[in-house]
């Protein structure tokens, strides 16, 4: 965590991933984020997978450096109680649908300085996730090998929530943006961002919109590829595979020099009346004839070999890593600051978690905070923000209105119960 958010504070009623990484992220830089959730947890409070006492890993690690409000949300008090939570706060970020109990209005009655961040699904109101959008867009149909049969309708998902977290990271900058609107102004806001309209945005802030339109169709697949550029993967003698991209002149002499090719490039300009040197276009349309000259050098050299070479010669590459290899490699997180091991997670288990992934020189990035348990702040914040008594919040949690801290419950055994 750093400090630069300190002093704001923000209200988090969200579920699954965009939401959630709008509080994170602003936690991380210092911010107070308090997340509100129904008493029983959220729509995303045991996503797959569950440690094994049934806690949520994903949960754990989206909410990170927050605390947790638990509030019988199904309830007309509860919701209220919400509300009002969000006015004393001045500022909210929701995926909650705007019709609902949460809607700007409400949140803003007496106090015209509000500021709310909503995610929506698609800008008319539709349901959206992130692998809805993603289809939209056309991405996954771009991906695959090149060998496929372009008439016939392959997609190709990304694991990853991409658009999730864009969307998530875009929110935390439009709530700052809107802060900063109001220190100016006095004015509050009401910004929703559609997930969706991330999605196509990028499409069009990526020029591939403008590339489609110009060129009266879609582009053909290229299997693993750079669009544009020279980038491919390769295979070393011992069956490793590696990626390797050349995006500048000196990228594109630090490959030649490592793979000892300059003889041959030479000779394959003379043929072609090409300079590669030149930039992207004359390395990508002949491509195939480049990955073919690569890929020989690197059928005869152990990877081990060839890592020493292209590093000694500046060559932008890296090796291919499962989920796994990656969490356990000590350059990429055991010898990496951004991350320290956690031990007082919820779900019982140890393990690196990230930093801040800005690092600032002169200050010091401190260590991930764990998650809440559910409702660990319920008593704190309704006493702080809201002023309750301790007789009237006793009131609360007494009729089921609020909860306090779930740290006791075991969820494994809860949910093996026929």
């Amino acid at each position: 965590m750093y400090d630069l958010l300190r002093g704001l504070s923000l209200l988090e009623v969200s579920s699954f991933v965009a939401s959630p990484t709008v509080g994170l992220y602003c936690g991380q830089f210092g911010a107070e984020v308090v997340r509100v959730d129904h008493i029983a947890g959220g729509l995303d409070y045991d996503r797959y997978m569950l440690a094994e006492n049934g806690r949520s890993l994903a949960w754990e690690n989206l909410n990170r450096t927050k605390k947790s409000v638990a509030l019988d949300l199904r309830s007309a008090e509860g919701r209220e109680l919400c509300v009002e939570l969000a006015r004393k706060t001045g500022q909210c970020v929701t995926n909650l649908p705007e019709k609902s109990f949460l809607r700007h209005a409400s949140m803003a009655e007496g106090r015209n300085d509000m500021i709310s961040v909503r995610i929506m699904g698609w800008h008319d109101g539709r349901q959206a996730m992130d692998f809805t959008v993603n289809a939209a867009s056309g991405y996954p149909l771009m991906t695959g090998p090149k060998e496929w049969n372009p008439d016939e309708a392959q997609p190709v998902n990304q694991l990853m929530p991409a658009w999730d977290f864009l969307t998530g990271a875009y929110c935390a900058f439009a709530l700052l943006a809107a802060l900063r609107h109001r220190d100016a102004t006095g004015e509050g806001a009401e910004v929703r961002v559609p997930l969706g309209d991330v999605a196509m945005g990028t499409l069009a802030n990526s020029g591939t919109m403008a590339e489609m339109l110009f060129r009266g169709g879609d582009r053909e697949r290229l299997g693993n590829a750079i669009w544009g550029a020279f980038g491919r993967d390769f295979r070393s003698r011992d069956g490793v595979r590696f990626m390797v991209a050349a995006l500048t002149a000196k990228q594109w002499s630090g490959i030649i020099e490592a793979f000892d090719l300059a003889e041959e490039i030479a000779a394959l300009e003379a043929e072609l009346d090409v300079r590669f040197a030149e930039g992207d276009t004359p390395r990508f349309e002949n491509r195939e004839r480049l990955f073919a000259l690569f890929q020989s050098v690197a059928a005869r050299h152990d990877y081990a070999d060839l890592e020493k070479r292209m590093g000694a010669a500046g060559t932008t590459y890296e090796r291919y890593r499962t989920p796994f290899e990656a969490s356990r490699d000590p350059v990429l997180v055991d010898d990496n600051p951004l991350f320290a091991i956690t031990t007082d997670n919820p779900s019982g288990f140890d393990y690196p978690a990230a930093r801040s992934f800005a690092n600032i020189p002169d200050k010091e990035r401190a260590e991930p905070q764990r998650a809440p348990y559910l409702g660990e702040h319920t008593e704190e914040i309704l006493a702080d923000r809201l002023g309750l008594s301790s007789g009237e919040i006793g009131r609360l949690i007494d009729i089921g209105l609020a909860a306090t801290s779930d740290s006791g419950r075991n969820y494994s055994k809860i949910r093996t119960m026929p």
